[in-house]
């Protein structure tokens, strides 16, 4: 399968793609913990069915020394006893904030409230560009038809 796009071969794309990598690094270096960071990408990226990016972030996961365990649980995170509070609350929000449309009030306050518990504000800052930015990652694969499986760790870092 081919890609529709090759958004690397567009000069004016690749302005754009400059600029989210940096923004990206930007959220990567932030107090938010790096594997929670990687657990809310993946989350988001199931729930939108970005198979790029579940390529690329469960490959950067176990890079950084995520267990298989973990990761195979994400999707199913309610019934797993493999999270902290603060990754559950972390999930709950990334999954809110992915299903927007079909949660017609948004983030809910109390999702909020209990990311609020584990997560200072400069934290919860990232977290919340972290949601948005995967969703817009995932759409940009998706509409593009990004084929998944030859991603090597740290591709794009």
């Amino acid at each position: 399968m081919d890609a529709r796009l090759n958004y690397f071969a567009s000069p004016a794309v690749g302005k754009v793609l400059k600029h989210l990598r940096a923004a990206g690094q930007v959220v990567k270096e932030s107090p938010l913990p790096a594997a929670t960071q990687e657990l809310v990408a993946l989350r988001v990226s199931q729930i939108n069915g970005c198979a790029f990016c579940i390529d690329m972030h469960t490959k950067d996961a176990v890079a950084a020394g995520e267990t298989p365990v973990r990761l195979h649980l994400v999707a199913a995170w309610r019934e797993a006893t493999v999270f902290t509070e603060a990754e559950r609350a972390a999930l709950e929000l990334a999954e809110e904030g992915t299903r927007v449309a079909d949660a017609a009030g948004g983030v809910s306050d109390e999702v909020w409230a209990r990311a609020a518990r584990h997560y200072d504000e400069e934290q919860l800052t990232a977290l919340t560009v972290l949601i948005s930015f995967m969703n817009m990652a995932n759409r940009m694969n998706i509409i593009a038809q990004q084929p998944a499986g030859d991603y090597v760790p740290g591709q794009f870092h």
